[in-house]
């Protein structure tokens, strides 16, 4: 029984992760640009703001939750300047080689801080996630300790994997990339990022 309930939650954590958004549109242009090993490290801090969120959701924490509503201007303001410069940041990038960087140390800690920063503040995150427990009902939820444990390891194990996978798809077409098609391929994925926070910007004005 165990067992299963662990499979549900790695599902989960799998459907929290799967819309391509900013993030992964980061992490497809990081296993382009710079390979495998950053755009795994990207995925791993997506991973872990997953996670973050589906413990609030589905361990029923429910002074996280309060303040995460409480503060949801805060964080889309910051989310939203956040998503903006790092879309400025991609626009306006160097043109990239496409043979893989050699990665590490600062830099790959940068691609991991990125990519939850941007995931840890944008509300919607966490309305995706509640869309997703909600749809699970009470066989996502947990009973006891042992089954809140599985659950956290679950949610990030199954984002983990998509991430892995998103990773190994672009990694295999990598080879067909040209320096323009990059080039084209980094003006629209920092285009959306900067759509997203103006986006963001907007929803506090108008609220």
């Amino acid at each position: 029984m165990d067992g299963f309930f662990y499979l549900r939650c790695v599902g989960i954590g799998f459907a929290i992760a799967a819309p391509i958004g900013p993030v992964g549109l980061m992490c497809i242009r990081k296993a382009l640009a710079d390979g495998r090993s950053a755009a795994w490290v990207a995925g791993l801090g997506a991973a872990l703001a997953d996670t973050v969120f589906g413990a609030v959701v589905g361990l029923g924490l429910g002074a996280v939750s309060h303040f995460l509503q409480g503060h949801a201007d805060t964080l889309k303001l910051l989310g939203g300047l956040f998503m903006i410069a790092v879309g400025l940041r991609t626009w306006w990038a160097a043109t990239i080689a496409i043979e893989p960087a050699v990665g590490g140390g600062p830099g790959l800690w940068r691609d991991f801080l990125s990519t939850f920063a941007i995931t840890i503040t944008n509300p919607g995150t966490i309305l995706g996630v509640m869309g997703v427990f909600v749809a699970m009902g009470a066989a996502a939820k947990p009973v006891g300790l042992h089954e809140s444990w599985m659950l956290v390891l679950g949610v990030f194990t199954g984002s983990a994997l998509w991430w892995a996978v998103l990773t190994e798809m672009t990694v295999l077409v990598r080879a067909r990339f040209t320096p323009e098609r990059m080039r084209m391929f980094n003006h629209v994925s920092g285009a959306l990022p900067i759509l997203f926070g103006i986006g963001a910007l907007i929803s506090l004005w108008t609220n």
